[in-house]
């Protein structure tokens, strides 16, 4: 069912973010621009307009008519990367399946491996395609090195923040007990900072080797897969270096 014609059930054509929710998003975020604002001004084309630099995006749930064509959440995304790509900031917001969040959030590495012709059981014959790209998600330990590199941080972070104010404590206020516990509790938290230490230069390592190693499959493999991993290890190496 078309934009235009609105929904099924009730023709209803627009959805508008509850307010309390667009309360906190703005507050976050500071948004100046709406590319699909309601009520649309005339002859107004968030698809063809110039961005903000800072954009809330709730596009319709389903097409819309640009110059005679249908136009869905694809445009919406191309023309959201291209403002992107200006320096602007987009924040979208768009349904899906509960699934695909949770693979998300567990750190799963998503390559897109577009319409794949898959084989049928019968007799191994080659389908059409289903006429949509195929995403894979991947989870193992090397797509979580991101995630736990930046969460070693910002514990070594803490730990050390209260290891200095435990140890100025423990120098102004000497007394008995109070002593004791805080020596214990500095002691506990100099070896977790030792700890943690330890785990970041693991991983850090692990990115350098892997990177040594996609270098060289970058030599054989004349693509820019590799390559493109390799920019995207030392992007890493370099912000949280």
């Amino acid at each position: 069912m078309g934009f235009e014609n609105g929904n099924s059930k009730d023709g209803k054509h627009y959805w508008l973010t509850p307010p309390k929710l667009m309360k906190e998003l703005q507050l976050e975020f500071d948004f100046d621009f709406d590319p699909c604002p309601y009520p649309k001004p005339e002859e107004f084309d968030g698809l063809s307009a110039e961005w903000g630099q800072c954009n809330y995006v709730n596009p319709p749930f389903g097409a819309i008519m640009q110059n005679g064509k249908k136009k869905g959440q694809t445009a919406w995304v191309r023309k959201a990367i291209e403002e992107h790509k200006k320096g602007k900031k987009v924040v979208m917001v768009y349904p899906l399946d509960k699934w695909v969040l949770m693979m998300i959030e567990a750190g799963a590495k998503i390559r897109n491996l577009r319409d794949i012709k898959w084989h049928a059981t019968e007799d191994g014959s080659e389908g059409k395609g289903t006429g949509r790209h195929i995403a894979m998600f991947i989870l193992d330990n090397e797509n979580g090195s991101t995630t736990t590199i930046l969460e070693l941080r910002e514990r070594l972070e803490k730990v050390e923040k209260e290891n200095e104010q435990l140890t100025q404590w423990h120098r102004d206020w000497v007394s008995g007990k109070w002593v004791k516990e805080q020596t214990a509790n500095i002691d506990r938290l100099i070896k977790e900072n030792e700890r943690l230490r330890e785990r970041l230069e693991k991983v850090e390592k692990a990115l350098k080797e892997a990177r040594d190693v996609l270098v060289m499959a970058s030599l054989i493999d004349k693509t820019s897969t590799c390559m493109d991993a390799v920019n995207e290890i030392d992007q890493l190496l370099t912000k949280e270096g």
